[in-house]
């Protein structure tokens, strides 16, 4: 039986149960800014990831991510079903916590990475259809990004370095957002966001889980874990102020959605590297998510790309961002385990990262197209007109947030 740091794992239960809470934080958040006629059914696409994904991760998720190596794309299935585990089995990237622990927090990441996407295809999908939309992407997607960036495929060992998920969640959610709204089209019927104390409340869980997001992503309880969780905190909070003033500078006025907006915005940039930059890049992280994302929508609303809230402009263009920042600022003298950026010399390291997140774009954004084209050949993604206008809560749930 291994003998495990007690400190550092009662660090992971506490990073993961701080990550679960992300996935309700999420479905509050959206459903705030959706219409009230549809705001169920947006929530039951976040919590209906707790229970899908729960059920792929721990039968043949965890073991295609982390377990074997078949040609640097996937893992094997020597572990599916959480066979030839246990309890005492050390995790394989840190011998101080339980396997079971680090399978946890890894699962909560998946969990919540899926639902991500509805954002953007709002009022618009069937929920059978989404649930086959669910289990489809993380076996097509989401399994060998995960597998290549963090389980020992072709990307880490190529040098690639993603600290909490640039790619293996925002990007590649993002770029399938994308994706979705391409292949679906536009909504008849655009509402107006039902309650901005949902959503305010809703983006308050996701900024409090995201510390255990990215501190967590340690592994331990070090220096490292530390200054990820500063990081977060600075990147954050800057990149909320400069979107609240760029809304101030160009609309007029102060919004407080944008304020949120913001904060996501940053917080999903500084995600990639958190653990390998210093605080004070992470000031750079902040004002740069916030113009370039901020920006980035406003590209889009001029293409009529009708990414209902913004998630390709937020986590898809942040967590490329993000990326590409980490391959500017990443410092040895931070993390011992990571590299030196271009800031620092490390001209190939950047080149790396530019080229995996290309590579993850074009991954995402295909795959996810052609997963629309198969479910569509055997059950329409898209729900009828008449139910859209209707509302989806009604139409596919029989329930409305407020009751009858």
């Amino acid at each position: 039986m291994a003998v495990f740091n007690s400190t550092s794992t009662l660090f992971m239960l506490i990073a993961t149960v701080l990550v679960m809470f992300m996935t309700p934080g999420l479905a509050f958040f959206y459903a705030g800014l959706v219409g009230q006629k549809n705001s169920i059914s947006i929530m039951m696409q976040s919590f209906a990831a707790l229970g899908v994904t729960t059920l792929l991760w721990v039968t043949v998720g965890y073991s295609l991510c982390f377990s074997g190596n078949v040609y640097g794309v996937i893992g094997n299935l020597h572990e599916a079903f959480l066979l030839n585990i246990g309890a005492g089995t050390p995790s394989p990237v840190s011998p101080g916590i339980p396997l079971y622990i680090f399978l946890a927090y890894e699962m909560m990441v998946v969990i919540i990475t899926p639902p991500l996407i509805t954002g953007a295809f709002t009022n618009r999908v069937k929920f059978s259809a989404y649930v086959v939309f669910l289990v489809c992407w993380q076996l097509f997607v989401y399994y060998p990004i995960a597998h290549m960036v963090w389980g020992g495929g072709l990307l880490e060992q190529w040098g690639v370095l993603d600290f909490g998920g640039g790619i293996v969640v925002h990007e590649i959610a993002g770029m399938s957002a994308l994706a979705t709204v391409l292949y679906l089209g536009s909504r008849y019927v655009r509402d107006k966001p039902q309650n901005l104390y949902m959503a305010g409340i809703g983006m308050a869980i996701l900024w409090f889980g995201w510390f255990g997001f990215t501190a967590g992503n340690a592994f331990a309880v070090d220096s490292v874990a530390v200054v990820a969780f500063l990081n977060t905190a600075i990147a954050g909070g800057i990149a909320s102020f400069v979107w609240m003033m760029m809304d101030w500078a160009i609309e007029g006025k102060p919004k407080f959605i944008g304020f949120l907006t913001g904060g996501l915005a940053g917080l999903v940039v500084i995600t990639p590297a958190a653990g390998y930059v210093s605080p004070t890049a992470a000031m750079v992280f902040g004002l740069a998510a916030g113009i370039v994302c901020y920006s980035a929508i406003a590209f889009k609303n001029r293409r009529h790309w009708d990414d209902a809230l913004d998630v390709w402009g937020v986590h898809g263009v942040g967590g490329i961002l993000g990326m590409c920042l980490l391959g500017v600022f990443a410092s040895l003298a931070i993390n011992a385990g990571g590299a030196n950026g271009l800031f620092f010399g490390g001209s190939l390291f950047f080149g790396k990262e530019l080229a995996a997140v290309a590579f993850a774009a074009a991954y995402a954004f295909t795959v996810t197209y052609l997963i629309l084209l198969g479910i569509d050949h055997v059950m329409e993604v898209r729900v009828p007109k008449e139910v859209e206008v209707t509302g989806l809560d009604q139409e596919l749930h029989g329930e409305l947030v407020y009751g009858d």
